[in-house]
């Protein structure tokens, strides 16, 4: 499977990364055992936020046949495998093949059809590609160009259709926790998985988003309780956040 054609927001050193560590990706106790935490908080957010924007019952086994997801920035697949089992038609793709390797492995020995690709936002939607639901978790803060990444990824957006694009804000409470806290005092990350100068406002990402012709709907903080060692949501956007948007109806 080889690499894909460089664009614009692929940035190699960030690809490079997260490739070194692939292999972890499924290892609850390893290097991802934070998304592995966050991963339940998120996951449900998703599955409210879609059944109510496309009008399924989110307690249906598979409530979401007939949509077609898109999960950029995949990684090993953390949320394609969940998304699949509630009947998404779900395709994966990431620029790194050490990543998309891990998750078609996994994928397949969980009995799963996940149509993973090692390839770009940019060359999907230059291929055309069009989904119902695209997922943009935790990726935003990793690439080189921001608003041609933005651009090409909601150019696959149908009309109608929804995004939610996680990140971090840039405050002075998101370089004490999720940079110095997560990474040099707590490990709960290796150092230097994050760039703080990356991260971004949701002011600045809203208008982003915005500018791509979308509508922004909800701003969604998420936030980490010491107390019951877990995460929540709430309105706490001084650190994570989500951000859903959809593409106005024509």
């Amino acid at each position: 499977m080889p690499e894909p054609a460089t664009h614009a927001s692929v940035d190699s050193g960030e690809i490079a990364k997260f490739s070194a560590m692939a292999a972890e990706w499924w290892d609850p106790a390893g290097k991802f055992a934070p998304l592995h935490k966050f991963n339940p908080v998120r996951l449900g957010f998703i599955r409210q936020t879609a059944a109510a924007h496309f009008g399924r019952d989110g307690r249906a086994l598979r409530p979401f046949e007939g949509l077609r997801l898109l999960d950029i920035g995949c990684g090993g697949g953390l949320l394609c495998e969940p998304m699949a089992r509630l009947g998404f038609a779900v395709t994966g793709a990431d620029a790194s093949e050490k990543n998309i390797k891990v998750a078609a492995a996994h994928a397949q020995q969980s009995g799963l059809a996940i149509d993973y690709r090692c390839t770009t936002a940019e060359a999907l939607a230059e291929a055309g590609e069009k989904f119902d639901f695209i997922l943009n978790m935790e990726v935003v803060e990793h690439v080189a160009d921001l608003p041609g990444f933005l651009a090409a990824c909601m150019a696959m957006l149908k009309p109608g259709g929804i995004t939610i694009v996680a990140t971090m804000n840039k405050t002075l409470k998101s370089l004490a926790l999720a940079k110095i806290g997560a990474e040099y005092v707590l490990g709960w990350l290796p150092r230097g998985t994050h760039d703080w100068s990356r991260f971004i406002p949701p002011a600045t990402l809203k208008g982003l988003l915005e500018e791509t012709g979308l509508k922004t709907l909800k701003t969604q903080g998420v936030s980490f309780d010491p107390l019951r060692w877990d995460w929540r949501l709430g309105g706490d956007t001084d650190v994570n956040y989500m951000i859903v948007a959809t593409r106005p109806s024509a």
